[in-house]
């Protein structure tokens, strides 16, 4: 009874360390409206290694376009310039806060604007999930050779 306690006490550590330690996958679709004027952020905190990619769409009632850049954690900018439908994708070389900036400040007219972002966390350069899978089949097979050599009288 008390083996039996003990692994069940390692195995829900396990699992709870392994719930803290790894980050999921987060995939954001969203719409606002960046009125005449203005300009509105959205920011994406981001670990090294992460894999992103950005798609958005501008709808508006005569110029479907938004001046696009984004701002990464070191304060460099990276400007897009006037876009209407736009997808980038990179990899993260350092970690931090990456700010999206959509700024319609040359327009007196409204634009919607469709954000769709993904980010898939790597680790150790493997992706996340391939790399859950992995611990998931080593702790069953572990488990099944535990559960064998117990099994055998000695």
């Amino acid at each position: 009874m008390i083996q039996h306690k003990t692994g069940l006490i390692s195995f829900l550590f396990l699992a709870i360390t392994f719930s803290i330690l790894i980050q999921t996958t987060e995939a954001t679709a969203m719409s606002f409206t960046v009125h005449g004027g203005d300009e509105v952020t959205k920011s994406l905190s981001l670990s090294i290694e992460d894999h992103v990619l950005i798609r958005f769409t501008v709808v508006g009632t005569s110029e479907s376009s938004i001046h696009f850049f984004m701002t990464y954690p070191n304060g460099t900018e990276k400007d897009f310039g006037s876009v209407g439908d736009f997808s980038y994708s990179f990899v993260c070389d350092a970690g931090g806060e990456y700010t999206l900036h959509f700024s319609n400040a040359g327009s007196s007219e409204d634009e919607l604007i469709t954000l769709d972002y993904e980010i898939d966390h790597y680790i150790l350069g493997i992706p996340q999930t391939l790399f859950l899978a992995m611990i998931i089949a080593i702790v069953c097979v572990a488990a099944a050779a535990v559960f064998i050599f117990m099994g055998r009288p000695h």
